[in-house]
């Protein structure tokens, strides 16, 4: 079994010619595992879709270690997590002098030659940077920033999205001949919600790889907790997962499951936040005769997402993870708006 937390268990990747599917408990990642043997020998784009939490970097790295290209580097790229032009310099480098050495910059796309890149939220990339990735996909080589010299590359891309990108596409928001570059194939990763009978042998490996690391731990959970992750509806996934197997070990307590029970099955009350809303709006719009359109309709904004924000961690008992889940938001994106907020469970 591996000691990476960040991997998954040996028995999930049992070649699918082995694979009795009748009776084994966990076809569905072994089926993503043969996806995977197939197109890594081959250069093609793989397009890995799923909820945030599912594991799609590891079916990435996955892909890489598994290709011809294993010895060379794997860089990942987060496409939501910086600016147009900061995205722009982290992906193709930039020919000004950055440093006191007067040296170049050299993006992630040369960092990765003869290796891979993975574009992780691909859905948030500019639609500029869109079109200068489809050169390099096309091509194979692009520009520096600040530069007419062009630079030849040779890098597997693989990117990875949360969001329905066919949907995406037809709402204008993403390069339809991108999206036709980067689908060669497609890696759909289940919610875990969806696998609930692969829960077992995940419990089972992060309790091995937290035992191993911090030296303690329950070396199993008893029925009751186990069958209660089981029927859990996991907001988070794996990602999710994996942190209650890390309490657990640390605590050395199954106390830490009890937490989630207070998360399951909250009593949203849409109403009330719509009646908030609209007492937000209203009191708002009494600035008007001090305020241009455009500073009320952001003061608006902000202040409904302060109380709708507010309402749901307190409903969610401030179990972070369900509340990102019930907004259909990022787990990161979620402590983000806490910290601009000032939001502090006290408060609630």
């Amino acid at each position: 079994m591996s000691h990476n937390a960040d991997e998954w268990p040996q028995c999930f990747q049992t070649p699918i010619g082995a694979l009795n599917t009748t009776s084994s408990p966990i076809v569905g990642i072994r089926r993503i595992n043969a996806m995977v043997t197939r197109v890594a020998s081959t250069d093609v784009t793989v397009l890995i879709s799923g909820e945030s939490g599912v594991g799609k970097e590891v079916v990435a790295r996955l892909l890489h270690r598994r290709s011809r290209r294993r010895d060379g580097p794997f860089v990942k790229v987060n496409c939501a997590a910086r600016p147009l032009e900061f995205l722009e310099r982290e992906l193709f480098g930039d020919e000004r002098a950055l440093t006191r050495a007067d040296r170049q910059k050299r993006g992630k796309l040369e960092q990765a030659n003869r290796g891979t890149i993975l574009l992780d939220e691909i859905s948030e990339m500019p639609r500029s940077v869109q079109a200068r990735l489809l050169q390099v996909l096309q091509d194979h080589q692009f520009a520096r920033s600040g530069s007419e010299r062009d630079i030849q590359v040779n890098v597997r891309v693989i990117t990875a999205t949360n969001r329905e990108l066919s949907r995406y596409v037809a709402q204008g928001g993403f390069r339809q001949d991108l999206f036709y570059q980067l689908n060669v194939v497609n890696i759909r990763v289940p919610a875990l919600r969806e696998r609930p009978e692969e829960i077992a042998p995940l419990v089972a490996h992060f309790l091995t790889v937290y035992r191993r690391k911090y030296g303690g731990g329950p070396r199993q959970l008893s029925p009751a907790t186990l069958a209660w992750l089981q029927r859990y509806r996991w907001p988070g996934n794996v990602r999710e997962l994996k942190n209650v197997i890390q309490r657990i070990v640390v605590l050395g307590s199954e106390e830490v499951a009890a937490e989630l029970k207070e998360c399951e099955n909250p009593t949203p009350s849409m109403q009330s936040d719509a009646i908030a809303s609209a007492d937000i709006t209203s009191e708002c719009a009494a600035t008007a005769d001090s305020l241009g359109l455009k500073e009320i309709v952001r003061k608006v904004v902000e202040a409904t997402e302060h109380e709708v924000l507010k309402r749901t961690l307190t409903r969610m008992h401030w179990c972070r993870i369900a509340a990102a889940g019930h907004l259909k938001i990022s787990y990161k994106t979620l402590l983000e708006k806490i910290k601009y907020y000032r939001l502090d469970a006290a408060d609630s």
